[in-house]
């Protein structure tokens, strides 16, 4: 056998392995992505769409988003539950939590609650709080305050 040809042999055998090695790759990645993906993905129910499929969530845990409606949620109610409503604009859904809400809970806010819909209220004890993740600093000389940041948006 001459140089030239154990030469192209090894050639030969670097470029299938590699060939293999890549087409390993690309298909666990691609399992990874779009085979488990959807199993771990949560989406939460608007009001509107919570009220039209009201029959099928009965005693179902889902989640609900949209807003906090202004003067339907009162802080010094909650001893230790909390009763407020969700909106999406269209439609409204009461909402009652076993639990005080996070500190940056409030009227206007975005929430997605988990928890099942029972009648018309929705029972809940996980209330997560939309919040933006703009961060701005001090002007030179500026002391943050505390309660202005909680409560902006």
């Amino acid at each position: 056998m001459s140089q030239q040809t154990s030469n192209r042999q090894v050639t030969i055998a670097v470029v299938v392995v590699v060939v293999l090695a890549l087409t390993s790759f690309v298909g666990g990645l691609a399992w990874t992505i779009y085979g488990s993906l959807g199993d771990n993905l949560v989406y939460y129910w608007s009001p509107t769409e919570l009220v039209q499929k009201s029959a099928s969530a009965q005693g179902q845990t889902v989640r609900l988003g949209g807003l906090v409606e202004a003067g339907s949620f009162d802080l010094e109610k909650c001893n230790p539950g909390c009763q407020f409503i969700v909106t999406d604009g269209t439609n409204r859904v009461a909402v009652s939590s076993t639990g005080l809400p996070p500190q940056m809970f409030r009227e206007g806010i975005g929430v997605v609650v988990e928890g099942e819909l029972q009648g018309d209220v929705f029972h809940t004890e996980r209330i997560m709080v939309k919040h933006s993740n703009e961060y701005r600093a001090p002007k030179d000389g500026e002391k943050p305050d505390m309660a202005s940041t909680l409560t902006e948006e």
